[in-house]
């Protein structure tokens, strides 16, 4: 879960209920074609958990994605989370196992309320756990990230936790759209 940052170069978004998608997804189509990387160098870092609703975002994209099978490496699903606790140890892999990746985090974020709903695409790494105020590297050449709350002055924890599990799937059959687009498949909504 991390904050809208103002500093982060925001590439493109989509609104909750715009159609934006196809541009979002040329956009990532562009980003990978430019790169060089082969399919099995793209990483697609699905971050976040199931036990918050609000938190749930990463795991869910995570999940869909391999159930659509996408010729990219996702990791972070429902079954297998990437999350505070095994964040640096799933890197470690990551930078183990592959020279020049990739990655593209994936991620819920806070932000202001007029908001909710969005899908942002922005360069450079995300920054997870900020919104908790968590200490976690920084993650990914690009993030995307999808608005599921806004923030207030009550507890961070209270809006993670109040967030409406419509909006996080409505997001992430966003997010998977925008994805399979990327690649050329059909996405199915879920």
């Amino acid at each position: 879960m991390s904050l809208i940052y103002k500093k982060r170069e925001q590439i493109c978004s989509v609104e909750p209920k715009g159609e934006e998608i196809n541009s979002l997804a040329l956009k990532v189509k562009e980003i990978i074609q430019s790169s060089g990387c082969q399919n099995e160098d793209v990483i697609f870092l699905c971050i976040g958990s199931d036990r918050s609703v609000g938190d749930s975002l990463g795991p869910l994209v995570g999940t869909m994605l391999k159930e659509h099978t996408v010729p990219y490496r996702v990791y972070g699903t429902l079954e297998n989370p990437v999350h505070a606790f095994n964040l640096k140890e799933t890197l470690k892999e990551i930078k183990k196992q592959f020279k020049r990746p990739l990655i593209f985090s994936v991620d819920a974020c806070l932000g202001d309320q007029n908001q909710v709903g969005y899908v942002f695409l922005k360069d450079g790494p995300l920054v997870p756990g900020k919104a908790l105020k968590k200490v976690l590297p920084e993650v990914g050449d690009y993030h995307i990230i999808g608005m599921v709350n806004y923030i207030d002055p009550l507890p961070t924890m209270q809006f993670l936790n109040d967030t409406r599990l419509y909006t996080v799937m409505n997001l992430a059959n966003k997010i998977v759209k925008i994805i399979t687009q990327a690649t050329g498949e059909t996405s199915r909504p879920y």
